[in-house]
């Protein structure tokens, strides 16, 4: 089976370790976390001390819940060379944060090529902003490999590694095994492919099948405006092939799930566990 998890800011606010009872509670086994959006903490690089990762970490274990994934979803393609150096500087230091806190991964997203980190499709799926990503991400995957962290890259459709063949060409380029990939199916869908969405799951499948470490679960429908993310359930996303991936070659892999709200988190969960146990009973 999974591990289903959430992502910590999508939970029922409450004092920090109280939130952390409740996450339990509701029957997740993990958490995504990213400090910058947990209340009175922080990610500032200068604060990210061992003391405050032991804090974490111990207070994660009274819980009985794991640390699946450290969020920085910062933009390392930035073309101006001060905002892209501190990125890279609290990238960094997150990874070392996450060494600390007993963490499974890093994780981030793939940026666009301008400073407000907005989508353009012609300037973010260009061949100039995948050169610049990749030359950008080598540092902090090098620094991955010292501390003995995984950095985990999230294909999407509206960033600048947008399918799984543009995933797959990072991947070998970089060839580095801390680096991997945290599987968002929703996430590689636009107007343009929805209608394939099963098709595009699959060669994600074929294509990263052996580096995916992590997945995100959410569900989705198609609007006028584009493809609207929700919580598991409430769309009309189909996840048998997700889950038959999953089970059949991910033993236990940590699943958390993305755009529920405390009312629906449950029920959410319980979607995905229903079609493991459809897929288990077959």
């Amino acid at each position: 089976m999974m591990q289903i998890g959430i992502r910590f800011h999508d939970t029922v606010e409450l004092p920090f370790e109280e939130r952390l009872t409740e996450i339990k509670k509701q029957g997740f086994s993990c958490v995504h976390i990213a400090l910058s959006k947990v209340p009175g903490f922080t990610a500032d690089p200068m604060a990210l001390t061992p003391g405050y990762a032991m804090y974490l970490r111990d207070a994660f274990r009274r819980a009985d819940l794991d640390v699946a994934v450290l969020g920085c979803y910062l933009n390392l393609a930035n073309p101006d060379s001060v905002q892209l150096s501190a990125i890279q500087e609290k990238y960094m230091a997150h990874i070392r944060f996450a060494s600390l806190l007993g963490c499974g991964m890093v994780g981030t997203e793939t940026g666009a090529p301008n400073v407000n980190y907005s989508y353009d499709k012609e300037a973010c799926h260009s061949k100039e902003a995948l050169e610049t990503f990749i030359t950008n991400l080598r540092p902090v995957v090098e620094y991955a490999e010292k501390m003995g962290v995984i950095v985990a890259i999230e294909p999407v459709y509206r960033h600048i590694v947008y399918s799984p063949q543009r995933a797959r060409e990072v991947l070998d380029r970089v060839g580095s095994p801390n680096l991997q990939i945290i599987y968002d199916p929703v996430n590689l869908l636009w107007t343009d492919n929805y209608d394939r969405r099963y098709e595009v799951f699959e060669e994600a499948h074929d294509l990263l099948g052996k580096d995916i470490c992590m997945i995100h679960l959410k569900d989705c429908v198609l609007t006028e405006n584009g493809v609207k993310s929700m919580g598991c359930g409430l769309g009309e996303l189909d996840y048998s092939s997700i889950v038959k991936f999953a089970l059949d070659n991910k033993p236990f892999i940590q699943a958390t799930l993305e755009d529920t709200t405390p009312d629906v988190a449950v029920s959410c969960r319980e979607c995905i566990e229903k079609v493991e146990n459809e897929y288990l009973k077959k």
